[in-house]
């Protein structure tokens, strides 16, 4: 009895312990601290999953890839083959599987899970991302049309999510569409990936730009030239330049083509004329505009009687070849009046030098109305004539007339007819001077 006492003891102490050992495990079940978050990554980055357990004891922690069902890793091992996985495991809570140099066929939904009976279990979403990339072979490259032709751009991106393709103009302005029986389109941005330009002119020539996004960085572009070929073309501002002897001018031609233009000056002499170099006497120079015009000056320094003849601009290239002629004329400068006017006024002065000399008798104006006998007075004196002034040099001279000064002895005036002839003819002698240096 004593035995039997003893055994039954004994198994009522193991069963109490084990229902203690129960009961304290089943109030410390393993729970998940924190939800497992989704995670976006760029292709060849690295990409971690955290998985945060409370009170795991016994149990084991895995992880799974849920759409393949394919098992990963259990507690500290890895099981599947590939080498880019790892677990980590640290401070007795947190899990982390670690994925390197992630793949876009790595996408998918990702399992933390606890072999708890029922099990328990996180899912997480891997998005793996590429940023675009234009593909080379799918795009056009450099092109080359003839103005008024029809011009195709194609542009082809990889990438994840799906780019979006955007056509821009290098230089900022606006793409011209001209659609068929439509009217004139121009806009900054075209959106898709093919570019149509239908009868393209010299004015759509340049650098376009196809920009491949999806909101993963960075974009990317390529840039495409078109070159619009076209004869070449002369502007002249001015056909005709004039220059007094000695000094400098320039002469200038506005010149568009495309390809580039072979451009040069010639000397008109004779119906030829050589091509002129730069020298002492020309600089030839040439101002880029834009992609397709350009400035042609001529300048020609100390200009010489010889110079003043037609000069022709001349540019040429694969399409054919055009001229333009501007024509250098003399301006004469005016030479002072001053000492063209000075031997009219000495013959004036000599003429009344000469009749004051010569003592002529003027008679008065009343002597012809006094009496009847109409008879010259006696004995009276001759009119003197007072002398010009002097005046300073670089001023204008005129004919001198004698002052009021030159009087009768008895205070009347007296004027000969000859002297106001005289008179009246030097003066007009002098205008038709002035009118002719002028």
């Amino acid at each position: 009895m004593v035995r039997l006492s003893t055994a039954r003891s004994r198994l009522l102490a193991e069963i109490v312990t084990a229902l203690i050992l129960f009961g304290t495990v089943a109030s410390y079940e393993p729970e998940f601290l924190e939800p497992l978050k989704n995670v976006t990554v760029t292709e060849g980055r690295e990409a971690t999953f955290t998985c945060v357990v409370d009170h795991l004891g016994g149990y084991r922690v895995a992880w799974i890839k849920a759409d393949t069902k394919a098992i990963l890793a259990i507690h500290n091992r890895v099981i599947t083959h590939n080498n880019r996985m790892n677990v980590i495991h640290s401070d007795h809570k947190t899990w982390e599987l670690k994925i390197k140099d992630v793949k876009r066929n790595d996408s998918g939904e990702y399992m933390c899970q606890i072999n708890t009976d029922p099990m328990k279990m996180q899912v997480g979403y891997l998005n793996v991302v590429i940023p675009p990339d234009i593909e080379e072979k799918d795009t056009t490259g450099d092109v080359m049309v003839p103005e008024g032709s029809t011009v195709k751009l194609f542009c082809k991106a990889k990438g994840f999510p799906e780019p979006r393709i955007e056509w821009r103009r290098e230089n900022g302005k606006a793409i011209v569409l001209r659609p068929p029986n439509q009217p004139k389109n121009e806009v900054v941005l075209w959106e898709g990936p093919e570019l149509l330009m239908d009868k393209v002119a010299r004015d759509d020539m340049g650098a376009y730009l196809c920009i491949a996004s999806n909101d993963i960085p960075p974009a990317v572009s390529k840039r495409m030239v078109v070159q619009v070929h076209f004869h070449p073309l002369i502007r002249i501002r001015d056909q005709l330049v004039g220059a007094p002897v000695g000094t400098n001018v320039t002469l200038e031609c506005e010149v568009e083509a495309s390809p580039k233009s072979i451009n040069y000056w010639s000397k008109m002499q004779n119906n030829t004329g050589p091509q002129i170099v730069n020298s002492r006497k020309y600089i030839n120079e040439e101002l880029i505009i834009n992609e397709y015009t350009l400035n042609m000056k001529l300048t020609i320094k100390t200009l010489e009687p010889e110079d003043f003849t037609a000069y022709k601009c001349t540019a040429k290239n694969s399409l054919g070849e055009v001229q333009g002629t501007i024509t250098l004329y003399e301006i004469q400068l005016l030479r002072p009046s001053t000492t063209a006017q000075d031997p009219i006024v000495d013959t004036i002065g000599e003429e009344i030098d000469h009749i004051t000399d010569n003592n002529i008798d003027i008679p008065r104006s009343h002597d012809r109305h006094r009496g009847g006998d109409h008879a010259p007075r006696q004995g009276i004196q001759s009119v003197t004539v007072p002398t010009p002034p002097s005046r300073p040099r670089n001023t204008h001279q005129v004919p001198y007339s004698p002052s009021e000064n030159a009087l009768d002895p008895d205070g009347t005036t007296s004027v000969y007819p000859s002297t106001l002839l005289l008179f009246i003819t030097a003066i007009s002698a002098l205008m038709a001077k002035l009118w002719t240096s002028t």
